[in-house]
C-alpha cells in the first residue's frame, strides 16, 4: 500500500503528498461529485462543463483542511499509510463554567443564555472550526456575539459575513441590543459604508467582500459564515479560501440540504457539523411558538388538467401564479387572517405585484397597514417595515421568499403564506422559521401552505410531487400539520 503525507498549506488548505500515482487518481475519484440535476443546467447541455465538482486537486495536491477526516477514513479503509501534521485536529480545553462566567460579564441580567446556546459557544472555541446546525428563530445571533466578544477580548479580529444587507443591519442593532458599544468595535461594510482598519470586527455581505484583493483577509483570525448553507456558490468558496490565516472557521445555520457534495464542502470550509437543538424540542420547551401548518390543496378542474398536462415545469409555475382564481383565494385568505401576515412569492413583476395590487385595492388601509418588499426594496426600507410590524398586530406583508426567507426576524409575525410552490427543504424550513419567534402578545403561529393539484389521469403534476416532498420534510421535523382539499372554482 502507498503512503500519504497531509501538510499544513495554510488554514484554508492542506496538501496531500504522494509518489504513487494511482493513489492520486483514487483520492481525485473519491472526492469528485456529480451535481444534482447538472444535466438541466445550460453549461452542461453546451457540454461547457461535465456536471462534476472535484475537492481535490491532483495538480497542486491541495485539499479543503476541514476534509481531513475523510481523508483519514479513506487511508484506513485502502490500507494506505497516512502521516498527519502534529497538532492538527487539537482541540481546547477551556471548561463550561468558564463560559458561562465570560457571558455573565457581557450580557445583562435581563439577557440570559440558554443552556444550548451556550453549549454552541463553549463547542465552537473549544474545537475552532464547525458547522453549528441550530433552527431559525433559536437565537444565533447572540451565539455569534459570543463568539466575537471573546475574539475581541483575546485580541483577535474577526469577519462576519452575511448574506444581506438587512443583515449586516440586524447584526450591529442586535449587538448594541445586547449592550455593547458596536460603534467602538463593528465596522459595517456594504455600499455607502467605508472600512475603518482599526476596528477589530468587520461585518459585510459576502457581495461586497467578493470585490476585495487576497491581502486584506490576511488581517482576520475568526470568520463567521452566517448562513452555511449558501457557501456552495464559488464567490463565498472564494472568500474563505483567501482567509487563510483566519484559524477559528465557525459557519451557522437553520438547514443543510441532503446532498453529500454540499456537506463536504461545507465542512471543508468549516469543519464538521454540530447539532445545537431542534425546532420541535425549542416548541415543546415552549421557547419558540406553537406551529400549525394548514396544507391546502387546490384541486383544478378536470377541463383545465387536460389543458396543461404537457406543461413543462416552469411552464406549469407560470400557469399557477398567474392563475386568477388562485390569485383571489389568496387575497381572500390573507384578509381573512388575524394578527401580522406574511405572505411568500416567487416572481416579482408576475405574481408578487399582482398580489399585493389584489389585496391592497380590497383593503380598508386605515385598519389595516401592507407593505410590499422585494430584492429591489432598500435596506433602510426594509428595516423600517419591519420595525413597523413590530409594533403592530394586523398589518401583511408581501415579500419574496428571497428577501423574507432569510434572516428577517419578526417576533411579532402569526401566520405565514406559502403563495407559490417551492421545493427547496432550506427555503421551506427558513421560510417558516420566519413565524416561529415568541413575541409578547404571541404564543402560536400559523404556516399556510398552498399546493396544485392539477393531475391528469395517473400522471401528477409538477408542484404536487414538490407538496409532497414538503410534507415529507414536515413529517421529517415532526410538525403538526393537517392536508385540506379544495375545489378551485
Amino acid at each position: 500500500m502507498a503512503e500519504l503525507k497531509i501538510e499544513i498549506y495554510n488554514q484554508a488548505y492542506v496538501k496531500c503528498i504522494t509518489d504513487d500515482l494511482g493513489l492520486q487518481q483514487d483520492l481525485s475519484d473519491f472526492f469528485t461529485f456529480q451535481v444534482p440535476g447538472a444535466s438541466f443546467m445550460p453549461s452542461v447541455r453546451a457540454r461547457r462543463w461535465d456536471g462534476k465538482i472535484r475537492l481535490y486537486s491532483k495538480a497542486t495536491g491541495k485539499l479543503y483542511r476541514g476534509l481531513i477526516p475523510y481523508v483519514e477514513h479513506f487511508c484506513e479503509n485502502n490500507r494506505h499509510t497516512i502521516i498527519l501534521p502534529d497538532g492538527y485536529n487539537r482541540t481546547g480545553d477551556v471548561p463550561r463554567d468558564d463560559f458561562s462566567k465570560f457571558v455573565d460579564k457581557i450580557l445583562t441580567k435581563s439577557l440570559k443564555i440558554r443552556d444550548y446556546q451556550l453549549n454552541a459557544f463553549a463547542h465552537a472555541i473549544n474545537h475552532r472550526r464547525c458547522i453549528l446546525l441550530s433552527p431559525t428563530a433559536s437565537g444565533k445571533s447572540l451565539i455569534i456575539y459570543c463568539i466575537i466578544r471573546m475574539m475581541t477580548t483575546l485580541g483577535k479580529k474577526s469577519l462576519l459575513v452575511v448574506p444581506t444587507t438587512s443583515l449586516v443591519e440586524q447584526m450591529y442593532k442586535d449587538f448594541e441590543d445586547y449592550s455593547w458599544k458596536a460603534e467602538d468595535y463593528v465596522q459595517r461594510k456594504y455600499y455607502g459604508y467605508d472600512i475603518d482598519e482599526n476596528k477589530p470586527v468587520v461585518v459585510s455581505t459576502w457581495q461586497s467582500l467578493a470585490t476585495f484583493d487576497k491581502k486584506w483577509f490576511e488581517r482576520f483570525d475568526c470568520v463567521i459564515g452566517d448562513e452555511a448553507h449558501l457557501y456552495k456558490s464559488k464567490e463565498l468558496q472564494k472568500i474563505m479560501g483567501n482567509l487563510v490565516n483566519a484559524n477559528f472557521r465557525i459557519g451557522t445555520t437553520g438547514t443543510l440540504d441532503d446532498s453529500k457534495v454540499h456537506k463536504l464542502v461545507l465542512e471543508g470550509l468549516f469543519g464538521p457539523v454540530t447539532h445545537v437543538t431542534t425546532t420541535k424540542d425549542l416548541i415543546d420547551k415552549k421557547q419558540l411558538a406553537d406551529l400549525k401548518i394548514q396544507c391546502i390543496v387546490l384541486k383544478y378542474p378536470k377541463e383545465e388538467a387536460i389543458q396543461v398536462k404537457n406543461l413543462k415545469y416552469q411552464e406549469e409555475m407560470d400557469y399557477i401564479v398567474s392563475h386568477e382564481k388562485r390569485n383571489n383565494f389568496i387575497k381572500n385568505l390573507t384578509k381573512d387572517q388575524s394578527g401580522n401576515t406574511l405572505v411568500l412569492f416567487q416572481y416579482v413583476e408576475k405574481h408578487g405585484k399582482i398580489l399585493y395590487d389584489l389585496i391592497s385595492d380590497t383593503l380598508d388601509h386605515q385598519a389595516r397597514r401592507i407593505f410590499f418588499v422585494f430584492g429591489g426594496t432598500e435596506t433602510k426600507d426594509r428595516e423600517t417595515i419591519r420595525s413597523i410590524t413590530e409594533n403592530e398586530n394586523n398589518a401583511i406583508i408581501v415579500a419574496s421568499y428571497g428577501t423574507f426567507s432569510t434572516g428577517i426576524n419578526i417576533r411579532n409575525l402569526h401566520n405565514v403564506i406559502f403563495a407559490s410552490p417551492t421545493k427547496s427543504k432550506i427555503r421551506v424550513l427558513q421560510s417558516l422559521g420566519r413565524g416561529l419567534r415568541l413575541g409578547d402578545n404571541k404564543a402560536k403561529a400559523t404556516l399556510y401552505d398552498l399546493a396544485d393539484d392539477i393531475t391528469y389521469g395517473t400522471r401528477k403534476n409538477f408542484t404536487l410531487n414538490h407538496f409532497m416532498e414538503r410534507v415529507g420534510f414536515y413529517t421529517e421535523q415532526e410538525f403538526d400539520y393537517e392536508i385540506h382539499n379544495v375545489d378551485l372554482i
